[in-house]
């Protein structure tokens, strides 16, 4: 895992549900801890099964860049931030728990 890379989907076959053409999601990590790649591969299977071709990933590493937490007050890593569609949304930890990501990005209905 690369800093600051933007990475886009590839476009598959099938439909999506979403509010917006294009999610634009940051994953705020520090460094390439086991934690920060299990997060980014996460986010990688959850974009491509889910928003296929609509969606850029920013990953924003703080060891290089700390002063970048402030504008999204992050306050654990790794972090996801939702930047679009608004609202802003922020989901903590690896994105282990697909159905709480899909929740929070709000690509499911919350129970």
């Amino acid at each position: 895992m690369k800093t600051n890379p933007t990475r886009t989907g590839q476009p598959k076959a099938g439909p999506v549900k979403a509010k917006s053409d294009t999610y634009v999601l940051r994953l705020y990590v520090a460094g390439q801890t086991p934690k920060s790649i299990t997060a980014f591969a996460n986010l990688k299977k959850i974009c491509e099964e889910n928003l296929a071709g609509r969606y850029n990933i920013q990953v924003i590493d703080l060891l290089e860049n700390p002063k970048l937490a402030r504008g999204d007050q992050i306050l654990a890593i790794p972090t996801l931030v939702r930047k679009l569609p608004v609202p802003i949304r922020k989901i903590i930890g690896d994105l282990s728990n697909t159905e709480r990501v899909l929740i929070g990005l709000d690509l499911r209905p919350g129970a």
